[in-house]
């Protein structure tokens, strides 16, 4: 079976908010603040059953997210010790045959900031959302990515840069999506540690990205 790793992002202190969230919809072992995660997301899905049971024999990591689609598959593993983590990475690395080189560089492939929401779409989004709730006034920040998994990596970022609000976070599917609210400025400080955070990662740039 040919694997593509897809998404491969180390996060090294887990930031308060992305940590809840995480916990609130996760169906696996739970994160608290300041532990070091690592998403790892492939191609064909059904793979990351193995890729979990490798990182599980060979370390101590316990896994929150683990999502089996028949296109791609995500796992993220965590633990306090972040040698411990990394451990685990290679360990995937090796199964997967691969250097983290070689994983897909993200693109960013959307961002947008709504000026002072009005309260009616505050509503909706808040409908839809399970983090933080958006308030009439504040700003919005929307970010999409492809592969989906490093928006984790832009969510963490933006949080240890910006006093915002994490309204919702989708990192699985075709695109990673990402909606952050909060005062104008401290959104803009968001948006620019989110994106400098995905444009900052290596990788090999899949044909279909170049023309984005």
């Amino acid at each position: 079976m040919s694997i593509t790793l897809r998404t491969y992002t180390f996060l090294d202190s887990l930031q308060p908010q992305l940590t809840s969230y995480v916990g609130k919809t996760s169906r696996g072992f739970l994160p608290v603040p300041e532990m070091a995660s690592l998403w790892v997301e492939i191609a064909p899905g059904i793979a990351i059953n193995r890729v979990t049971d490798v990182a599980l024999k060979a370390t101590s990591v316990v896994p929150a997210v683990q999502v089996v689609e028949r296109a791609y598959g995500l796992l993220e593993v965590h633990a306090f010790d972040k040698g411990e983590v990394k451990s685990a990475g290679d360990a995937i690395l090796e199964q997967l045959g691969c250097r983290e080189d070689e994983r897909m560089k993200p693109a960013v492939v959307s961002n947008q900031i709504i000026r002072s929401v009005e309260p009616y779409q505050t509503q909706i989004i808040n409908r839809n959302s399970r983090g933080m709730m958006i308030l009439p006034g504040q700003s919005l920040f929307i970010l999409e990515t492809q592969p989906a998994g490093y928006i984790t990596l832009a969510a963490n970022e933006a949080e240890k840069a910006a006093d915002v609000f994490l309204i919702d976070i989708r990192p699985f599917g075709a695109f990673g999506r990402l909606y952050l609210a909060g005062s104008e400025s401290e959104i803009d400080s968001a948006r620019d540690a989110a994106i400098a955070a995905i444009e900052g990662v290596t990788g090999v740039v899949p044909p279909s990205f170049k023309d984005k």
